[in-house]
């Protein structure tokens, strides 16, 4: 059999094939909101998620208040996020073994509970420091085994298919919350005080528990776990190391979580090298936040995530994180930011994804309590080092010390994710 000649595709061809493409990524998305308990589940996490936002407001407002010392902030971020750090592992070892839904159960009850112990003693007047760090730190610890039993139980409800809508659309959900929740947070501070915004996360919580009450498992989720084994933890971490693709892309995790804790650099950048107020660095998240919305899209949108789409969209995030840092021009720092917003979300959201579906089954919620050590865990870290750079370095050193890590990063795992499209 002879092949045919290969034609030149016409205008017309073209044109079909875009409509296509943007029918077909707005199929997806939709199809993945189709999905009723996803759908449900995704209102709910809405709705916690702006509470959560809401709460550290307050939290850092009170601290702040109460010590007028940065300082505290510091140590206020070690107890909310160390725990991530030291309990991965364990956490997605948990996770592997046990119902995705019950653990979340717990979680989330705990969390509300934190909450209205917070709104309960800052109305009775009880709210010390040593109080607000051993609740942060509780909760730290609770959100260690919420995080990877989040994500993977995101599988469970939509599948592997699902799997890349579902997690774009979870970057939706907290790039709003980034925006709804200060938002409420500041009015409340103003009018009704700090316990009032304990009181919102611990009532947000409750939508979360009625749809995890409500839902009913499709199959028996013990089917697909793995027996218990000694040794589980060490295993999960010979994996991740042996699995080019996790093992290329926690650290660029991690680096990006340097990117997403902006409350250390951003405001050193706008009050010092860019001469703005409190409105003008606001202004700065916005556009972060505008930009962040289209790429949590598109990364919904994908039909299936590669490892050249992630290295690419790292290397676009460091080179947007250093233009921003050492933009000439307010106006450029805007519109990088901007830009920043858009592929690191398209980015961290692709990466995930794949670290998901190149992950055996058995091993997923090990690797995604990995992938909670990387990113938020290793804040505590970072922001001390970020801290460090600014105050011998300058702002915009600081600011840049993501898009470096970045850059770095996706250079060690370029040939690690050097799959075809």
């Amino acid at each position: 059999m002879t092949a045919e000649p290969a034609t030149e595709p016409t205008a017309d061809t073209i044109a079909a094939a875009r409509r296509e493409g943007v029918a077909g990524a707005l199929a997806r998305i939709g199809g993945t909101l189709q999905r009723r308990d996803f759908r449900w589940w995704f209102g709910s996490q809405i709705l916690s998620a702006s509470g959560n936002a809401t709460q550290v407001v307050a939290l850092s407002w009170v601290v702040l208040q109460s010590t007028g010392n940065a300082f505290w902030l510091s140590v206020l971020t070690v107890c909310s996020w160390g725990p991530m750090l030291l309990l991965g592992p364990w956490a997605g070892a948990r996770v592997d073994r046990h119902d995705r839904r019950r653990i979340l159960l717990l979680t989330q009850f705990l969390l509300m509970l934190a909450g209205l112990v917070l709104s309960l003693l800052d109305a009775v007047g009880a709210l010390s420091l040593w109080i607000i760090l051993a609740v942060s730190l509780c909760t730290g610890a609770v959100a260690a085994l919420d995080s990877p039993a989040r994500q993977v139980f995101i599988v469970d409800l939509v599948g592997r298919d699902g799997l890349a809508g579902a997690v774009g659309l979870w970057e939706v959900v907290v790039n709003a919350s980034r925006v709804l929740g200060p938002a409420l947070g500041g009015v409340l501070l103003a009018t009704v005080g700090p316990g009032a915004c304990f009181l919102v996360n611990a009532v947000a919580l409750l939508g979360p528990l009625y749809v995890l009450w409500r839902l009913v498992p499709q199959a028996d989720p013990a089917s697909a776990r793995p027996p218990k084994e000694r040794g589980a933890i060490r295993s999960g971490l010979r994996y991740a190391w042996h699995n080019p693709t996790v093992r290329a892309c926690l650290p660029m995790a991690a680096a990006g979580g340097m990117l997403f804790t902006m409350g250390i650099a951003l405001p050193v950048l706008a009050t010092r090298t860019f001469h703005l107020g409190g409105g003008g660095y606001g202004a700065l998240l916005s556009a972060f936040g505008l930009g962040a919305l289209p790429g949590a899209l598109l990364a919904s949108a994908t039909r299936a995530p590669t490892g050249p789409r992630v290295r690419v969209l790292a290397a676009a995030t460091g080179g947007s994180v250093l233009l921003v840092a050492y933009s000439p021009f307010l106006f450029l720092a805007f519109a990088a930011m901007a830009l920043a917003g858009f592929t690191s979300i398209w980015f961290i959201a692709t990466a995930n994804t794949l670290v998901q579906l190149r992950s055996a089954a058995e091993m997923r919620g090990r690797v995604m309590g990995l992938w909670s050590m990387a990113l938020p865990g290793t804040v505590p870290i970072t922001g001390f080092l970020v801290s460090g750079v600014i105050e011998t370095l300058g702002a915009r050193a600081g600011f840049a010390c993501s898009g470096v890590a970045l850059l770095l990063a996706a250079g060690l795992g370029w040939k690690a994710l050097a799959d075809r499209d």
